[in-house]
């Protein structure tokens, strides 16, 4: 039963997630044409900038529409675990192409800063806030779906710095307008590269885990152990393994011990049960072996 119950909310979480992902990508392809042809008319290379970084966030979002889309498929004889990776995939992908987009900015500013052009100051400004409450309400869509999916949580943070962006480009645009320090764009425009890098790593470094079957961050292996050891009528665990399926998706296989005497019936599903309660762990195979002959190996991660 609570194998499931986790099917169907896993199922209503993409359900809304999908939903949520459409509503900020019609925003976000209004917001990146919007700020492109500002870009433009103004020669602003911070509002360029964000609307190069608004063509990943539509890049992303609809790749992250189409993963979330393939995840839906069930399982089939090639594809035993289905296509829940594929979410993983595509969160990779946005990962990556945000790295390459940084390093684009941060090139061109450099260039910019040796001879800074002129700006049309006021439009940017007023560019720069219409996109500010845009992507205020693009975070506000996304905030709740980025803790339940790794796929979500590379759209929230591409939004959430663009809104940070945004905020950066009204920044530059008041400096140059009161001042004429035109040196102001390209600064800016690179501190907007400089602070979707390390964000970006650490999704990049969340989704190689993943595809590499590491033992999840959230998870302590050790605690899994001992949960298992201290089911009734087993005597040790070996072959410990656990990965993640795609986000919020745990699953684990061992080798139990069990007493001698000890029932196979009564000791899987005690240990199936501790699991899921303790560490929302559902997808278990588990085999159990007689105590006689068998020792403790250890854990592989």
């Amino acid at each position: 039963m609570a194998h499931g119950h986790d099917h169907h909310h896993h199922a209503d979480l993409r359900h809304e997630n999908r939903q949520r992902l459409t509503w900020v990508l019609g925003l976000a392809l209004g917001l990146m044409v919007f700020e492109a042809v500002g870009g433009f008319l103004t020669g602003s290379l911070a509002l360029l900038a964000d609307a190069g970084h608004m063509l990943t966030d539509v890049a992303g979002l609809g790749l992250a529409l189409v993963a979330m889309k393939f995840a839906e498929r069930p399982a089939t004889p090639e594809r035993t675990y289905g296509y829940h990776r594929v979410e993983i995939l595509a969160a990779l992908v946005n990962g990556i192409v945000l790295v390459g987009v940084s390093f684009f900015i941060l090139a061109e500013a450099v260039e910019r800063l040796r001879e800074p052009p002129a700006v049309s100051t006021g439009p940017m400004i007023a560019i720069a806030a219409a996109a500010l409450v845009l992507n205020v309400v693009c975070v506000l869509l996304l905030k709740k779906g980025a803790a339940d999916s790794l796929n979500v949580k590379g759209a929230y943070l591409e939004v959430l710095s663009d809104m940070v962006a945004s905020a950066g480009v009204i920044l530059a645009g008041v400096v140059m307008w009161s001042s004429g320090w035109y040196y102001a764009d390209p600064l800016v425009s690179a501190g907007i590269a400089l602070f979707i890098l390390p964000r970006t790593w650490a999704l990049l470094k969340e989704a190689v885990g993943v595809l590499l079957e590491g033992t999840p961050a959230d998870v302590n292996l050790e605690a899994v152990r001992a949960a298992i050891r201290a089911t009734p009528g087993v005597e040790s665990v070996h072959d410990l393994h656990v990965w993640t399926l795609t986000t919020r998706m745990n699953a684990l296989s061992a080798h139990a011990v069990i007493h001698h005497g000890a029932l196979h019936r009564d000791v899987l599903p005690a240990v199936r049960d501790r699991l899921a309660h303790d560490f929302r762990i559902t997808h278990v195979t588990l085999q159990l072996e007689e105590s006689e002959g068998c020792g403790d190996q250890g854990s592989h991660v």
